[in-house]
């Protein structure tokens, strides 16, 4: 595998050219992973990754792009995808919806476009859902915005912006006006690109890299003009049957058991790798086994392998370190295959007073961003991951790289 470390970053311009190809061995992590570094607390693991630095960096299936690189790109472009090729992710994320004519698209939610796109200043407003209404003295400013909503043609013809809003808005350019003071607009001040699902399996491929496609629980009624549940779940696959891709190189998610079951069902090979997606939940206890919804045995046994928790669900605190919890124990013993979400996603540890809801199992311990590789070692170390998604893929995989993981 060839390997380059901090090459020079190159021009988007390439995005759309034929050099897209020859791009596929850089691999540009930049200075954060060093930035983080600096602030850990002397020991064996700052040692080890400190001396990785200039070290090649290479492409690896445990770096995950969550919608890319969307700590600073526009989410779900194709711009957010070559920064999250080029700092080394082995995995692309397309979160999956459809449209009004039944197209699959790449978005977080089908009711995003509000928060991440322009669409509330162009004339495709007037398809909203809820138009958008300012803030009032007792009310937030509030808009929803739909794909099913809108053609392929018509979702393409948006520009992305950050996913933002400011609900104390009393004008529709204050509401998207709104993004996180530790992200940034520098990316996002010359249009990027939207993709439709397909889109967006051409463009992973010619990266190098791997494919994690999320159906998304839809907010329209199923079935949506005839449009069922598995009709969605199928068309989901059909697209990388279309393209050739082996079904050893598509993850694809749901946090739908039922798609998942689905898939094994239906499409066995898919469905080997298919991965059920599991959150933090009101009352759930790391430590606790009563507070747990899945049945890791029951899921192995209808045909489940890979289990996706938030970072919080496999990690918790003890006597003032980050260590793996009783449930990432009691997973990886049903013979669960492990992959967690979300690094890089809460802004600065220290300005979140312990990290935020990504942290809730860790936060009476977390003071620094330092913290995120010890996090990180847990993960990959203790617990025992096969993929870490992250808003910013060069974290993730500057230490894969130097701990020599795949």
């Amino acid at each position: 595998m060839k390997t380059i470390a901090f090459a020079l970053a190159l021009p988007c311009a390439l995005v759309t050219s034929g050099a897209l190809a020859d791009m596929t061995d850089v691999i540009e992590v930049g200075v954060r992973p060093l930035y983080l570094i600096d602030r850990m607390e002397d020991g064996p693991l700052k040692e080890k990754l400190a001396a990785c630095a200039g070290k090649p960096v290479h492409r690896t299936a445990f770096s995950i792009g969550h919608r890319g690189a969307q700590m600073q790109f526009p989410e779900h472009t194709v711009e957010a995808n070559v920064a999250a090729a080029r700092q080394g992710a082995g995995i692309l994320e397309c979160d999956v919806t459809f449209t009004k004519d039944k197209e699959l698209v790449c978005r977080h939610a089908q009711n995003d476009l509000h928060t991440t796109t322009n669409i509330l200043s162009t004339p495709l407003a007037k398809t909203c859902i809820t138009p958008f209404a300012p803030a009032s003295s007792d009310e937030p400013a509030k808009a929803e915005c739909r794909t099913a909503e809108l053609t392929l043609a018509e979702f393409k013809s948006l520009t992305p912006k950050m996913d933002a809003k400011n609900s104390k808005a009393t004008s529709v350019g204050d509401y998207m006006d709104a993004t996180a003071h530790w992200r940034t607009d520098l990316y996002a001040v010359e249009p990027t690109t939207l993709m439709s699902h397909a889109e967006s399996i051409k463009l992973f491929k010619s990266l190098g890299a791997k494919f994690t496609p999320e159906l998304k629980t839809p907010s329209v009624e199923m079935p949506f003009d005839g449009f069922t549940q598995e009709d969605y779940a199928q068309k989901l696959i059909d697209e990388y049957k279309a393209a050739g891709i082996p079904a050893q190189d598509v993850f694809a998610q749901s946090f739908n058991l039922s798609d998942i079951l689905y898939w094994i069902k239906a499409e066995p090979e898919f469905g080997a790798n298919a991965v059920y997606l599991v959150e933090w939940h009101d009352g759930f206890d790391e430590q606790n086994a009563e507070t747990w919804k899945e049945d890791f045995a029951g899921l192995k046994a209808q045909g489940v392998n890979y289990l996706a928790p938030s970072m919080n669900m496999l990690v918790t605190a003890e006597d003032g370190h980050i260590v793996a919890s009783e449930y990432a124990k009691a997973a990886k013993q049903a013979g669960l295959k492990l992959i967690s979400w979300s690094l890089e996603r809460s802004g600065p540890l220290a300005a979140k007073g312990g990290g935020g809801w990504y942290y809730s199992s860790t936060n009476d311990i977390i003071h620094t961003d330092g913290q995120m590789y010890e996090l990180v070692d847990t993960l990959a170390r203790d617990v025992g991951i096969v993929g870490l998604f992250s808003d910013w893929p060069a974290t993730v995989s500057y230490y894969a790289s130097c701990m020599g993981l795949d």
